[in-house]
């Protein structure tokens, strides 16, 4: 294993539409939300242990779920942890693990991914990305990872890649065109048939050194404000530094502040069994299902003239369900949410909705 890999896992975000199951308190990212002993960050973590070293692999979150991530992760230490005091998007957090981990290993080859992802492939998704990082620790390159769709999905993110522009030494890696964001239904169906247009993974593979040059070129207020931390990292005084700078810095995604605009953005096209599990209805769609098609979890629940929905219920409550077709139902604590897969992208005006009706303890 090449002792220059390393990984930063994104695990900050709240979930919340996978409320009521993601809390503020515990979110989705820190859940068994397969129902098969594992979390989704403790999955993102053995994966990558194939592919780093595992003192290599940072893990950024909120500092509220320090306690959480140790919990989970015993096997990483505290400088492992890259503790954000507040929430200013993705290029901020990049550029705070680059720094500590400039500190140890300035020849770093890094892959960032976020902590909430499913992979059913996972000798498949090592290749790729051990590829990948190869292929970037040779040539000055910004490598992201883009999914072959298998249906006009407007949950994600598009990629369209230039079919004529594919890198000599590996075949599925293109040259990237656009990004677009989550598209409506028609101009999904479009980017389909066109034929170059991959699912944006969110997942990013460089060097520490590229990525650096394309901070300084492209957001270089971001990457001075973290520069200016180097006697701090990995000592005492990194958090007080970092309390401070994240009062100032601003918020900005890394898709829209660097990869959107750098002529060196290559896609590796791939097919791993990936989903990003961003809401109940692509949860129901890789879970086992009955002939009705119903995902259930709970062990005392009882469907009649039931199709197509996800039922999701504490192990020892007895919950009967008759007549939904295409529904959640989801009980977590003191919380019962019974809502249609169709607008299930509602759930965060839920959310918000009993926040303000209830109070914080119900989100």
């Amino acid at each position: 294993m090449n002792n220059n890999n390393y990984c930063i896992i994104m695990a900050g975000g709240v979930g919340s539409r996978f409320w009521p199951m993601s809390r503020v308190s515990a979110p989705k990212q820190f859940i068994d939300i397969l129902g098969d002993g594992s979390s989704l960050i403790q999955k993102t973590f053995h994966r990558f242990e194939k592919i780093c070293p595992k003192e290599n692999i940072y893990i950024v979150t909120n500092t509220m779920y320090a306690n959480l991530v140790k919990e989970q992760l015993p096997e990483i230490n505290d400088e492992q942890l890259v503790l954000e005091p507040g929430r200013r998007n993705t290029a901020p957090c990049i550029a705070y693990a680059n720094q500590k981990i400039k500190k140890i290993n300035p020849n770093a080859v890094v892959v960032v991914a976020p902590s909430d992802h499913n992979i059913e492939k996972v000798d498949v998704f090592t290749d790729v990305i051990t590829k990948g990082m190869e292929t970037v620790a040779q040539k000055d390159l910004l490598l992201t990872i883009g999914i072959r769709p298998s249906n006009p999905n407007t949950g994600y993110g598009y990629i369209q890649y230039d079919e004529d522009k594919v890198l000599p030494q590996n075949h599925s890696i293109y040259e990237v065109k656009t990004f677009t964001e989550k598209p409506q239904l028609e101009m999904a169906k479009q980017f389909i048939e066109s034929g170059d247009f991959l699912w944006n993974a969110g997942i990013f593979i460089w060097s520490l050194k590229s990525i650096e040059k394309a901070f300084n070129k492209f957001l270089p207020e971001v990457e001075s404000l973290f520069e200016a931390g180097e006697p701090y990292y990995n000592t005492p005084e990194e958090k007080n530094f970092i309390e401070k700078t994240y009062q100032i810095c601003r918020n900005i995604s890394i898709d829209y502040g660097i990869m959107e605009k750098a002529h060196n953005v290559l896609v590796y096209a791939a097919d791993f069994g990936w989903s990003d599990l961003g809401t109940w209805g692509s949860l129901h769609s890789i879970c086992p299902k009955d002939e009705k098609g119903n995902t259930v979890v709970g062990k005392k629940t009882k469907i009649y003239n039931t199709t197509n929905c996800i039922i999701n219920a504490p192990k020892n409550k007895v919950v009967v369900v008759q007549g939904l077709d295409n529904y959640i139902v989801v009980e977590n604590d003191d919380v019962l949410l019974i809502c249609s897969k169709d607008d299930e992208q509602q759930i965060r005006q839920y959310v918000n909705d009993v926040q303000m009706d209830f109070g914080e303890k119900y989100v």
